[in-house]
């Protein structure tokens, strides 16, 4: 599945969103699908990890007076993680991957992008539902999601991410992806000092394109995170 698939809906769906009309400022912004390398610029520069995910599969921009002032990326997440939904398979699941806005941005454009995005992806592909996460070691709670009608489902399982020696952080699908392999061994032969760096246990979200797997859900439900909670 390429983001040329959903050029269409991000185009007519700029007058669409959860809750209230959007404001004029809003309405100026523009998402549609850019190339991995436009996107990859502005994330490796701007979001916290510095990275692309390695499995991207979608990739779509932000504009603003034809200005490149965001990025959000989906794609392949944990594993297992389509095992969330009883009978998915792993191609029913994108992991929402990285998201960032600059600052230039107006009030809200975090929600009016998630809901354009998510709109696009439900009309135009067959995915069944999108999974997330926030780090609480970086203070997040998962606020947009939480604003955008994401369900929580608790803390995932702390999994760990590797530094080959750079400063620079990957996780081991990121790994798998640009190096063929995710083993330390393997690393260790080819003369690459490994070192593994934990990583705690973050809050984990859902948003359901098709609402019928709501009811198949194989984690339990829980109330959204608060600040005072972390």
């Amino acid at each position: 599945m390429s983001a040329a698939c959903v050029t269409v809906s991000t185009v007519s769906s700029q007058g669409t969103g959860r809750g209230s009309i959007p404001t004029a400022a809003l309405q100026l912004l523009v998402v549609k699908p850019v190339p991995f390398v436009a996107a990859k610029a502005l994330l490796v520069k701007h979001h916290y990890l510095h990275s692309m995910p390695g499995g991207t599969r979608l990739a779509f921009g932000v504009l603003k007076d034809d200005r490149l002032l965001g990025a959000l990326t989906f794609g392949a997440g944990p594993a297992n993680a389509y095992r969330l939904v009883a009978n998915a398979a792993p191609d029913d699941c994108l992991t929402l991957s990285r998201l960032w806005l600059s600052d230039e941005l107006p009030a809200n454009s975090e929600s009016r992008v998630m809901g354009i995005a998510l709109s696009a992806l439900k009309k135009h592909t067959d995915f069944k539902f999108i999974v997330s996460y926030a780090d609480p070691s970086q203070g997040h709670l998962g606020t947009i999601y939480q604003a955008t009608g994401w369900t929580y489902t608790g803390l995932s399982e702390a999994m760990p991410m590797f530094d080959l020696g750079d400063g620079r952080v990957r996780h081991s699908r990121s790994l798998s992806h640009s190096l063929g392999s995710h083993s330390i061994r393997y690393f260790e032969e080819q003369g690459l000092e490994v070192k593994v760096v934990p990583q705690s246990r973050k809050h984990r979200y859902i948003y359901f394109l098709d609402l019928n797997c709501r009811d198949q859900l194989t984690v339990p439900v829980y109330p959204y995170p608060k600040k005072e909670q972390i």
